[in-house]
């Protein structure tokens, strides 16, 4: 089935690690880590190429108003992803830009995202008077989706299906944004994590990239992101690995699935 040890041909999909979610109040929600993926990169036999999986960013610390921190970016040979933004400081924080954005507090601005990687994470919203609702983080596929005054919170971005394993799954879904008032929304589809109405927020999913949920209270801490994942589909089979990656095959091709840091030789 795999002729050779010739040169192969890969497709790739490299997702970072997401961004956590502020803590506090109503905390803002965390981008998804940044997704890169082709069909057509050519490695050359016989030499090693490291593979690295980045860790989600940790959440803001409970007890004071504190940022998620940024993810970790993965990366194989020259292509590195861009590590997902944390969800901004509650109380009037910006979100932090990434691979996508993350959330921000009604009146700020939301994290960017990186071109060919992920979006924009999106505001929360406030009555002015008692309630308020954090922002979402930004997915590889859309901008988070910015909450609706007391009706519902903020929604994280969706992220991208990949059929690279043979069947379609989604990566690197935004956080969602922590709720005072209203209904708290699910993770953005690939990971992110669902806001809350009360509590620590939502991790995001492992090895998706999915950016963590806000949680919501006074000794509420945030969520963290979701580790990366970096996925390669070849026409021949890999001479060595290391890191223990999965190894499928799917339509003539093999397919190395890697969940930790690892190394692979053509």
């Amino acid at each position: 089935m795999f002729l050779g040890r010739g040169r192969p041909t890969v497709s790739y999909l490299v997702v970072a690690g997401g961004g956590g979610s502020g803590s506090f109040y109503a905390g803002n929600g965390g981008g998804a880590g940044g997704l890169l993926t082709g069909s057509a990169i050519t490695l050359n036999a016989g030499t090693t190429y490291t593979v690295t999986i980045g860790g989600g960013g940790a959440g803001g610390a409970s007890g004071g108003y504190n940022s998620g921190v940024t993810g970790n970016s993965s990366s194989i040979s020259s292509l590195p992803s861009t590590n997902g933004g944390g969800g901004g400081v509650a109380g009037g924080g910006t979100g932090i830009s990434g691979g996508s954005g993350g959330g921000a507090w009604p009146g700020s601005t939301p994290g960017t995202g990186t071109s060919g990687q992920g979006y924009s994470g999106a505001i929360g919203s406030t009555d002015g008077l008692t309630y308020t609702n954090g922002g979402a983080g930004g997915g590889s596929g859309g901008a988070g989706i910015a909450a609706n005054s007391d009706a519902t919170g903020s929604r994280g971005g969706t992220g991208t299906a990949s059929t690279i394993t043979g069947s379609s799954v989604y990566y690197a879904g935004g956080g969602s944004g922590g709720v005072q008032a209203g209904t708290a929304q699910a993770g953005g589809l690939g990971g992110g994590g669902a806001g809350v109405t009360s509590g620590n927020g939502n991790n995001g999913s492992a090895n998706t990239g999915g950016g963590a949920g806000g949680g919501q209270g006074v000794s509420a801490s945030g969520g963290s992101g979701g580790s990366g994942v970096v996925i390669l589909s070849s026409n021949i089979a890999a001479a060595s690995t290391t890191g223990s990656p999965t190894i499928t095959t799917s339509g003539g091709y093999v397919i190395y699935t890697f969940t930790g840091s690892g190394s692979i030789t053509f």
